[in-house]
């Protein structure tokens, strides 16, 4: 399902919008009412600084579950990668004859991860877990015979490999679902836009220099646009590079 989280740049754009006009908006309505709030300046003033520290705090809080999801996702790279190294080397103690096809399958399983990590868009990471499934199913099937054939705990240690490799790929498609809640980013926007309200409203010499206005409006929704990038698997420029699955990658390719 897409998300607007999962296109930073536009999230920034409609953002910055959204609370400028609501800057802009209470400065307006200040304006027209400078005595009322004349009168309740002390309580104004300590609701706008309380706003403003609980959307630090809420942007503070979000930006550390977004880090969070993203160490994830690495952290079950190199696990994917450790997996696959290691069942490529116990490959080697199944029979000769089921060995160079489970190898070439798991070589070519390999390339189907690291080309899932560096997928464009959702549209090629779905046509790249299809053709991974059928060589999942192939895999899985030619250590079972192997296993079959020779019944001894050295053949099992490569069907339990196997068996890893297979679910470190669930593991990461869990953590790459595992994103912001959506509930967790409508209280972000309806805080930021309520802060920037304030602010307007605080903001007497706005009509000097209204461009000040702009200010906070533009660093909220940077920090919104940064936690988008960080919590997009795809979406942004930060992203997990399979470096431990392309190292492994480089380790099959044979000495010059």
């Amino acid at each position: 399902m897409v998300r607007l989280s999962d296109y930073p740049l536009l999230l920034f754009v409609i953002c910055f919008v959204i609370l400028t006009c609501a800057a802009f908006a209470g400065r307006r309505w200040t304006s027209r009412r400078k005595e009322l709030l004349d009168e309740a300046s002390e309580t104004f003033g300590v609701v706008q600084a309380a706003s403003l520290t609980l959307l630090a705090l809420l942007i503070g809080f979000t930006f550390s579950m977004a880090i969070s999801r993203y160490d994830q996702r690495k952290t079950y790279e190199e696990e994917e990668a450790n997996a696959i190294g290691t069942e490529m080397a116990r490959l080697d103690l199944i029979d000769d004859k089921a060995q160079p096809l489970a190898k070439a399958l798991l070589a070519k399983y390999l390339q189907q991860r690291i080309a899932f990590y560096q997928a464009p868009n959702e549209t090629e990471a779905s046509r790249v877990l299809v053709i991974q499934a059928g060589i999942e199913t192939q895999l899985w099937k030619s250590v079972v015979d192997a296993g079959r054939e020779r019944r001894d705990p050295i053949t099992g240690l490569a069907v339990a490999g196997m068996n890893d490799v297979l679910n470190a790929s669930g593991y990461t498609q869990a953590a790459w679902w595992n994103r912001i809640p959506r509930s967790a980013w409508l209280l972000l926007l309806v805080l930021g836009t309520f802060a920037n309200l304030l602010v307007g409203m605080g903001a007497k010499n706005a009509r000097k220099a209204p461009s000040l206005l702009v200010i906070m409006p533009f660093f909220a929704a940077m920090s919104f646009a940064f936690i988008a990038d960080i919590d997009a698997p795809r979406g942004g420029l930060i992203r997990v590079v399979p470096q431990n699955l392309i190292a492994v990658m480089d380790s099959l390719k044979p000495a010059p």
